[in-house]
């Protein structure tokens, strides 16, 4: 689960999922499940990076 995982290697594995699908020899009875998990690793990213904003815009307004 991308959830137990920190940012950056959620990172990274979303890098190794692109490097494969860039491929010449792209495993098409795998493309289905990298396409998946890498749609989850996303969805994951982007929900750390917006509560990373949330929690920094409060520090800032406490700071003011």
């Amino acid at each position: 689960m991308a959830e137990k995982m920190s940012y950056g290697e959620s990172v990274q594995e979303l890098e190794a999922i692109l490097s494969r699908l860039r491929g010449v020899d792209v495993d098409i009875d795998s493309l289905a499940v990298d396409v998946k998990r890498a749609t989850e690793l996303i969805a994951y990213c982007r929900q750390r990076l917006a509560g990373v904003e949330d929690e920094v815009g409060r520090i800032l307004q406490n700071e003011e």
